[in-house]
């Protein structure tokens, strides 16, 4: 009897502290790390994440960019921070490659509290318009042709536009060449100029030229159609059934972050990508909002650890 009561005063006072920091925090302001450089996509998502949550919270809640090393640089320091709730990491689909590519510190599953994943959205394929393919069931028919005819633009080796695309050409049964350039906007380019003759580029940064002319798109890869261009099939309809790849955002914390401060940060995100303003920001740079529970982002992170390990292993694909 006395194990007994001594046990449930240990869970009571726990359970009273919970509840008391739950009501204090925060008390200070929050630094949200985006492990990229200013003006990508990851440091916008993080950037209107810490707006609507200071809102939220009521305590300001900074961005502080910390790029390196292919964003591990940040991970790095944000999941060795104290677990306190004053420092969160903002994460992209590149963080469940870079275990497949590095070799990290800390553990990418382990050494987290995931808390919400923030958004979603999908690569469109598009090719140059002297590419005689106008669906991507020809695209296939014609690289199957002409093995390593056809070139494609990655935004570098070990990226997740070029395993994004190494997936694609395993699923499909195709080779194409691949062309490495250092970062989006190159390979956006020469792809434009048609040096090269595919690319699986962003909606914010592909949809304008496809509109144009300049890039004929015939796919995306998320499992739906999108409202931006509805005209585009899925790639699993246009030929290659089962793929697909959802570039997301999301935000966590490091290992050990109070179950209050999960809830609290969770809630007041989930409210904010249910407004209106902000799912009209996010689908201005042409991906949705996410939302949802702790639980959906841990399962999204590990299913994609272990997709793109078995990518990067068939591929043999190295880091430059």
């Amino acid at each position: 009897m006395k194990a007994f009561l001594s046990g449930t005063v240990l869970v009571l006072a726990a359970l009273a502290a919970s509840t008391g920091f739950s009501q204090t925090y925060p008390a200070k302001p929050v630094r949200v790390i985006a492990p990229f450089a200013p003006g990508g996509g990851t440091d916008f998502i993080a950037r209107l994440i810490a707006q609507k949550l200071t809102e939220r919270l009521g305590q300001q809640v900074i961005v502080e960019n910390k790029p390196g090393a292919g964003g591990n640089l940040g991970a790095e320091y944000a999941v060795k921070s104290a677990p306190d709730g004053y420092t969160l990491l903002l994460i992209a689909g590149s963080y469940t490659v870079n275990p497949s590519l590095y070799k990290l510190s800390f553990d990418p599953v382990a050494d987290i509290s995931p808390i919400i994943q923030l958004s979603q959205g999908p690569f469109i394929v598009a090719v140059h318009p002297s590419v005689p393919a106008a669906t991507l069931k020809e695209l296939i028919e014609y690289a199957r042709k002409q093995p390593d005819k056809l070139s494609y633009a990655s935004a570098g080796s070990g990226s997740i536009t070029h395993l994004a695309t190494e997936l694609f050409l395993e699923m499909a049964k195709i080779r194409m060449v691949h062309i490495p350039y250092k970062g989006t906007g190159p390979a956006l380019n020469d792809t434009i100029a048609g040096s090269t003759q595919l690319i699986f580029g962003s909606v914010a940064t592909t949809l304008q030229f496809i509109k144009s002319g300049r890039l004929r798109g015939i796919a995306v890869t998320t499992p739906e159609r999108i409202p931006a261009a509805p005209e585009l099939p899925t790639v699993a309809e246009a030929g290659v059934p089962g793929y697909q790849v959802v570039l997301w955002h999301g935000l966590v914390g490091p290992k050990g972050l109070p179950a209050a401060v999960v809830e609290r940060v969770n809630r007041a995100a989930n409210d904010a990508l249910k407004s209106k303003d902000v799912e009209d920001l996010l689908a201005a740079d042409g991906v949705a909002s996410a939302g949802g529970t702790p639980e959906k982002l841990h399962a999204i992170i590990n299913a994609d650890i272990e997709r793109w390990r078995g990518v990067v292993r068939q591929a043999n694909i190295r880091v430059d």
